[in-house]
């Protein structure tokens, strides 16, 4: 039997590889709070918070393996995110662990996506198309 995967074991992917992922059918696991998650996603993103924020700081999801069991299989190819990297890892360690054989984390996370400009797509054209009718 393998031994236990660690983070180096972890496939990560920039965020223009992740787009092209996503775009060939990948599933996007966004591992942020859903407090992050509710002020902007990657469109159809899955939600799993790896960790809550507490008064006590933030704590791993003791349920996290179970929820991304109820909407994910083990065969699914799966880009994993938070917002800088750090949880991502994290989340795809317990996710590889576990048995998901398909996971990639995203390098620097919602916020390399952010800069990269593709969260930006679409509300940048209509806003662009808002404008042109207010005239």
């Amino acid at each position: 039997m393998e031994g236990e995967k660690r983070p180096e074991d972890v496939v990560t992917v920039d965020v223009e590889v992740a787009k092209d992922l996503l775009q060939k059918g990948q599933l996007y696991l966004d591992v942020r709070t859903v407090e992050e998650y509710n002020k902007a996603h990657v469109e159809n993103a899955l939600n799993v918070p790896y960790m809550f924020l507490t008064s006590e700081g933030r704590v791993k999801n003791p349920d996290f393996l179970a929820q991304v069991a109820s909407i994910l299989k083990k065969e699914d190819h799966v880009v994993v995110a938070c917002n800088s990297g750090g949880r991502g890892l994290r989340a795809c360690v317990d996710l590889l662990n576990a048995g998901y054989e398909h996971v990639k984390n995203m390098a620097g996370g919602y916020s390399a996506w952010v800069d990269s400009g593709f969260a930006g797509d679409k509300p940048a054209e209509e806003l662009k198309i808002a404008c042109k009718f207010r005239g």
